[in-house]
């Protein structure tokens, strides 16, 4: 049996309060309130097991927002002389111990953890130093892979990014164009690497393969547009050309340049104007 993580166990008995499960660790509680409706004795069902407030192993078959050995973005419920509590998504809240934070949590804020278990009291707890769970190999990909980038600090400098799970990176303010919030999950792309094995990321693809594919984008934009004119030009806000388009100032700039050596738009400082086919 895995504990922290979904396990398929045989159902042994039946009691008022719920079914036992037997696993090699003996037998535990799934409590009635999880119980699937016509589940018998014999049964093999999946679950997933942790600790009870009382330190017994019980299961459940909700699904955690982290399992052991994931990071994961959780919010804070309360916070006690042994640390901070944070909303996994089960009944027993998440043990964040002091001397895994980084800082002072306050209930209501949210903290990027790795959620392992502790090998000295086999119980599963939550650590803010999530750096400490990356991997020390060399990134494997290369300078203009995508990548899958999870949100995990906001820095002076910009946005720390776990890259594919198992590497960091960072995302500089100049180079964000859209809102991100902790935890969230969005394709990006290695801009580069650095001599420390860390990464330069950008959610846009890189160099002028980013302005052409940006350009089909544009160009659909322009003939869905009444009388094929959209009101951004060279000299519009940044903010304007992302709400409308969803990309950079930059790389708009980019496609506009693409499409007009095409001969298919027109250009003015304030709008763009397609041509007649």
């Amino acid at each position: 049996m895995i504990l922290g993580d979904f396990n398929d166990l045989e159902v042994v008995r039946e009691v008022d309060f719920g079914l036992y499960l037997t696993s090699d660790d003996g037998d535990l509680l799934l409590p009635r309130k999880y119980v699937e409706p016509g589940t018998q004795i014999g049964d093999v069902v999946r679950v997933f097991v942790y600790r009870d407030s009382e330190d017994r192993l019980i299961a459940t078959n909700l699904e955690p927002f982290a399992r052991v050995g994931q990071f994961a973005a959780l919010t804070v419920r309360d916070v006690t002389p042994t640390g901070a509590f944070l909303d996994w998504g089960l009944e027993k809240d998440l043990l964040l111990p002091y001397r895994n934070q980084r800082r002072n949590l306050r209930a209501g804020e949210r903290a990027t953890v790795f959620v392992y278990l502790d090998d000295t009291s086999d119980r599963i707890v939550a650590s803010a130093k999530w750096e400490w769970f990356l991997s020390a190999d060399p990134f494997p990909g290369k300078v203009g892979d995508a990548a899958e980038l999870f949100v995990a600090e906001e820095t002076d400098l910009g946005y720390k990014m776990l890259v594919d799970g198992t590497h960091q990176g960072l995302i500089f303010h100049n180079e964000v164009f859209k809102p991100l919030r902790l935890g969230d999950v969005h394709t990006g792309y290695i801009r580069a690497i650095r001599p420390d094995g860390k990464l330069d990321l950008s959610l846009q693809q890189i160099g002028y393969d980013e302005a052409r594919a940006q350009s089909d984008t544009l160009l659909e934009a322009l003939r869905a547009a009444p009388e094929g004119r959209l009101p951004l030009g060279d000299k519009s806000l940044a903010d304007d050309v992302y709400r409308r388009l969803g990309m950079s100032k930059k790389i708009f700039k980019k496609a506009l340049g693409a499409l007009y050596k095409q001969g298919l738009i027109d250009l003015a400082p304030e709008h763009t104007q397609l041509r007649p086919s």
